[in-house]
């Protein structure tokens, strides 16, 4: 069912004055229609483009805020053996760069993020998101390793949080137990108008406490 709806295009009329075409509904069928209606237009905007088939769409803009615990820089660290998909650069006010491609093969999307440091190369962090599992949305960070994320909006900003951790190996999936996950992740997506939006990670132990918050401004480059 849900890859029928996934494949159709429709136009949703968010109000009279402002309706809102939708080429790409794999997003908006995770949440319900009165969630979906307080995200701003742009946004619903954002979230329903339908990129083809291996082209990408970029976004540019610059980290404003970075910070780690202790124990949250070694976590991020300790995640360089499965592709580095944490921040491991304290660096603020550098450039960074999205860009989002459509992968035909598993029918999601990549998602690269380049992050500039005042010395030395840039970080760069590839994930893929794919529309399945039990929570409809999963992000793939590397060598197996992926999380499960359920979409939220919590005063007209998206949210997509952890749900559970997991690591696939061939056809068996094994769900991480609590204590072998690095905490809950929550990254969301907020309106600043002009065309620019925030991006924010921000990850948090039940034991640790807070461990990392990272805070970006984007603005889509024209196609």
């Amino acid at each position: 069912m849900r890859q029928d709806v996934t494949r159709q295009a429709h136009v949703v009329h968010d109000d009279a004055a402002n309706a809102v075409p939708l080429a790409d509904l794999r997003f908006r069928v995770l949440l319900r229609d009165d969630d979906w209606a307080k995200l701003p237009p742009a946004v619903r905007r954002r979230f329903s483009k339908r990129v083809a088939d291996g082209n990408s769409v970029v976004y540019v803009g610059e980290v404003l805020e970075i910070w780690m615990s202790r124990a949250g820089w070694l976590i991020a660290q300790a995640a360089r053996l499965i592709g580095a998909p944490l921040p491991t650069s304290c660096d603020s006010h550098v450039p960074s760069v999205v860009t989002v491609t459509e992968d035909r093969a598993h029918g999601g999307q990549i998602w690269t993020r380049l992050y500039a440091r005042r010395r030395g190369f840039p970080q760069i962090i590839h994930s893929s998101k794919q529309f399945t599992g039990p929570t409809g949305l999963e992000e793939y960070v590397g060598f197996g390793f992926g999380i499960a994320l359920t979409v939220h909006v919590e005063e007209g900003v998206l949210v997509f949080r952890s749900n559970n951790y997991f690591l696939k190996l061939a056809q068996r999936r094994l769900r991480l137990p609590g204590w072998a996950s690095p905490g809950a992740l929550a990254v969301s997506h907020a309106e600043l108008g002009d065309g620019r939006f925030l991006f924010t990670l921000e990850l948090t132990h039940p034991r640790l406490g807070p461990l990392i918050r990272q805070s970006a401004a984007f603005r889509e480059t024209p196609s």
